[in-house]
């Protein structure tokens, strides 16, 4: 447990970290902390909030995660996955109500690790992220389009659907020189770091279009002519008043941060970890990451989590402890301070190049290909996800999916429950598979069950077990296969003896090991059905069925 809370950065302290990691972890920081740059500001700008907000979102939480979280490799800050939610909240509470949905969020994922929870969202079915995720890529893709093509539309809507009806009815109005800017954008940050790999390509990108717009005064967008100057100074810590009403209607954005805040930071995790050989803590991630994001509302930042691209950037650089992390962090806050003047000229038709190629990467597309593919159940919450976050809302999508995921789940599980009538293959075979059932009396049936006993499989086992059998005797009930039993499946259980008693016929259960008859205590089975008759093998089984027969002829 000590260990589960413990602070990846502190163990590795503790066993000592050599200078030539050290040095390897520097030169990762300050590269990670040059490409974190354009994409702090441009998921702050697509999420409709000043560009300095993704900024000091990228130091707080970067420095926090870092140094608290359970993961030796993770970079943390503002992602594209958030752009969808913080623009939401932003249109409909404004920036006091971001703050306070992300300072709530912060707590609910203290409380998921707190709760040991760590692991259970690793199971969230990967058909359900890949269909948030393609369709989180889709909108980033959609938001861009105004930039991109120097559209120069003042109120977008927040809509799908609308925004594309405006984008077209404003196609007439495009800008040549920002789509050249956007379009050498996204060649640029894709293929320089074929040629030289150590220097992003966005960065690259970001120099040559701030230059030449500068240099032969061209007329695009830049972030100075729609926000004004970047201030390169942190405002004090503070909370907005909020009352219980705000709360109730912020709750629910708050949970949709949290967990989708989690999932990510958790996958990022995950995926570094097969990229260094690594395990991480996930609980102790998920506190680091609450931290974070209370850390990260209260200085006027935006919500943060683990960031894929960046942790995997770190990891081929050859970051392999916290320290790139905290090094990149204050790289970032070194630039703000110092640079902050010359960020303003940044062109945003670049940035929205720079995005173009986020959502690509994110999109998954080959993955989404994949999936459709398989199963017509991961096929269904796949395409439910992808559609409900693309035409109406991000956590509607969440909701949904999880829901749906979890009865995709129960059906499947319930399918795998197997109820068999022993006594009727016996007879029906010419080979008797179980010795000791050679003698099974004619006056007992058997029933063998196969899987857990819980409210998806409760109905089948009551309706199999308590049909035609008026002729018999005695029951015996083998549970030998039954690894866990549900308040459902043991009310099944007590219904099932209560019935055959009332006709007059004996119950017996069989392969009852220690922790299901420390459940039967708890669930009060030893008041509907003798102790004598809950046995551990079928051969007791066999020999009180044999000893009952005994007495009633």
């Amino acid at each position: 447990m000590q260990k589960e809370f413990t602070p990846k950065l502190f163990s590795l302290l503790k066993q000592g970290i050599s200078k030539e990691t050290f040095f390897k972890d520097l030169i990762s920081g300050i590269i990670v902390g040059i490409v974190a740059l354009p994409l702090a500001i441009a998921f702050a700008i697509a999420s409709g909030v000043s560009p300095e907000k993704g900024i000091i979102t990228a130091i707080i939480a970067g420095i926090i995660i870092s140094a608290f979280g359970g993961s030796r490799v993770q970079i943390g800050g503002p992602t594209g996955a958030f752009i969808v939610i913080v623009y939401g909240i932003v249109q409909q509470y404004g920036m006091d109500g971001l703050t306070i949905a992300t300072f709530m969020a912060g707590f609910i994922i203290i409380g998921l690790g707190l709760a040991r929870l760590g692991n259970l969202l690793k199971f969230i079915p990967y058909s359900l992220i890949v269909g948030f995720t393609s369709g989180i890529a889709l909108i980033i893709f959609s938001s861009q389009i105004n930039d991109f093509f120097g559209l120069h539309i003042a109120n977008l809507p927040a809509d799908f659907i609308d925004k594309w009806i405006v984008y077209f009815n404003n196609f007439h109005n495009i800008n040549w020189y920002a789509i050249s800017i956007a379009a050498t954008t996204v060649i640029v940050t894709i293929y320089f770091q074929k040629l030289i790999k150590k220097i992003p390509g966005s960065i690259v990108a970001i120099l040559l279009a701030t230059i030449v717009v500068q240099v032969f005064n061209i007329p695009v967008d830049t972030i100075e002519s729609n926000f004004g100057e970047i201030p390169s100074n942190f405002n004090l810590p503070s909370i907005p008043h909020f009352d219980y009403e705000t709360v109730k209607s912020l709750i629910q954005p708050a949970f949709a941060i949290a967990l989708l805040g989690s999932i990510e930071s958790l996958l990022s995790a995950v995926v570094s970890d097969s990229m260094i050989g690594g395990k991480h803590r996930s609980n102790m991630e998920l506190i680091a990451q609450g931290f974070a994001n209370i850390a990260s509302s209260i200085f006027g930042g935006i919500p943060a989590t683990g960031a894929i691209a960046r942790t995997a950037t770190n990891v081929k650089n050859g970051g392999r402890t916290p320290i790139a992390g905290i090094v990149h962090a204050f790289i970032l806050l070194a630039i703000m301070l110092l640079f902050a003047p010359y960020a303003k000229l940044i062109p945003l038709s670049c940035l929205a190049g720079i995005l173009i190629v986020v959502a690509y990467h994110m999109s998954e597309w080959r993955q989404f290909k994949s999936i459709l593919k398989g199963s017509s159940m991961d096929i269904i919450i796949l395409l439910t996800t992808f559609f409900l976050t693309v035409i109406f809302d991000l956590v509607i999508a969440i909701e949904i999916g999880i829901v749906l995921s979890s009865f995709m789940f129960m059906k499947r599980m319930s399918e795998s429950v197997h109820i068999k009538n022993i006594t009727s293959e016996l007879r029906n075979s010419e080979n008797l598979f179980d010795e000791e059932l050679q003698n099974l009396p004619s006056e007992v049936i058997l029933y063998e069950i196969n899987g857990p006993l819980f409210f998806g499989a409760a109905r089948q086992f009551q309706e199999t077990i308590t049909i035609d059998n008026q002729d018999k005797k005695v029951i015996i009930i083998r549970m030998r296969y039954v690894p866990m039993i549900d308040a459902t499946g043991f009310q099944s259980l007590k219904e099932i003896v209560k019935t055959f008693k009332e006709r007059g016929i004996l119950v017996i259960l069989s392969g009852i090991g220690i922790d299901l008859r420390r459940n039967f205590r708890k669930n009060g089975m030893y008041e509907i059905i003798e102790r004598k008759y809950i046995v551990s093998d079928i051969t007791k089984a066999m020999s009180k069925a044999e000893k009952y027969l005994e007495e009633q002829s």
